[in-house]
């Protein structure tokens, strides 16, 4: 597979967009691009680790349901689910009915709320390189796993989150802009 697609726009993106419009929408607008915020990375991570196991387009379709399921992941909202909202979600066919997933999302939300303001960002974010790499010319340049996702998902884990290995947090970190992976030649490409 080549790593660049040029699109009916003219414009060359890595070709894991192929070409689905919402794909295409989401590597332009998102994918890369700093995120910042508790409650955002906390839905970042739930959806990374609805993820696993499964393409990320996927879950990219379902992510208005998801949003609406979990209450935009406002994390005091989640973490006070229970049982009955277990069984909820395990009946929505709108989103991964994943028991395990759904019950990790729910008790890491717990503990994002009893987290001071903005400590998840800085917690996640100080786990971005410092030092620049050379842009990925192809995928096969591009890691699945680097020493920083495996550090930021021991970290996490010593606090008690789940469904957040080290490849599920280097997805992460390409998709909330800790990292840079557009292949060069990408349009997107910084």
């Amino acid at each position: 597979m080549a790593s660049l697609l040029t699109a009916s726009d003219g414009r060359a993106r890595c070709a894991w967009v192929g070409d689905d419009a919402e794909y295409r929408r989401y590597h332009d607008e998102e994918w890369g691009r700093p995120l910042h915020g508790d409650r955002a990375l906390f839905e970042k991570m739930a959806l990374e680790g609805f993820q696993a196991g499964l393409s990320w387009i996927t879950i990219l379709r379902k992510r208005p349901r998801f949003r609406e399921v979990f209450a935009g992941f406002d994390p005091a909202a989640v973490a006070a689910f229970g049982a009955d909202d277990v069984e909820r979600l395990m009946t929505d066919a709108g989103i991964i009915r994943n028991r395990a997933k759904i019950e990790a999302t729910i008790s890491n939300a717990a503990l994002v709320r009893d987290m001071a303001d903005g400590e998840l960002d800085a917690l996640m974010w100080s786990f971005a390189p410092q030092a620049s790499r050379p842009r990925p010319r192809e995928f096969a340049d591009v890691p699945a796993v680097t020493a920083e996702s495996t550090a930021l998902s021991k970290a996490l884990r010593g606090r008690g989150f789940r469904f957040v290995g080290p490849t599920t947090m280097y997805a992460l970190m390409q998709s909330s802009g800790m990292v840079d992976d557009h292949i060069e030649g990408c349009w997107r490409a910084a």
